[in-house]
């Protein structure tokens, strides 16, 4: 089944996420998070957690909870902090959707939120493509986006492929390491 297909499937049951971590569409992302190096994951999901924060920025400009929770996922990936503290701003920028009765908005909260549970586990990093997709869908109907949909798919494949530690020389906690 065309991944589409099962969009339009999940809209009809009136589903709030369009996107499962087994669809066709994540095959080639699912197998470079599972082949690229930890941090290497992490550092490209906080990069697409920065966009999300800021498309919220733009429709929520008084909600500072999504830069917050970047910023402290930032600090965990780095050491400076300890996972509660991170994991409260993470929460609190999931409760944002709860929060919002615009269904685009919602996705995006849980899009940022989940990048940047990325730093726990890389199993959380398909949360980001799943919920951001699930606005980009929203945002331009199912009959509309497929263009949209593929095209950041590749977008999130090749930004994961030029994403490369063995430079980096900022700090690092020591499970990340």
């Amino acid at each position: 089944m065309d991944w589409l297909e099962e969009v339009k499937e999940k809209q009809k049951r009136k589903n709030k996420i369009l996107f499962s971590k087994n669809s066709i569409l994540f095959g080639g992302l699912n197998t470079l998070i599972q082949t690229k190096e930890r941090f290497e994951v992490v550092l490209w999901a906080l990069g697409l957690a920065e966009e999300a924060a800021a498309e919220l920025e733009r429709l929520y400009p008084e909600d500072t909870r999504p830069r917050t929770a970047v910023y402290m996922a930032r600090e965990w990936a780095a050491g400076r902090i300890k996972m509660r503290a991170a994991q409260r701003a993470i929460l609190d920028c999931h409760a944002g959707a709860r929060e919002t009765d615009n269904a685009v908005g919602a996705a995006l909260y849980h899009a940022a939120a989940q990048a940047c549970s990325t730093v726990h586990t890389t199993g959380h990093a398909l949360g980001l493509p799943i919920y951001e997709l699930t606005a980009v869908v929203l945002r331009l109907g199912a009959d509309s986006c497929r263009e949209a949909v593929e095209s950041r798919v590749k977008e999130y494949e090749t930004r994961l492929l030029e994403t490369d530690c063995s430079d980096y020389s900022g700090s690092r906690a020591d499970f990340l390491k």
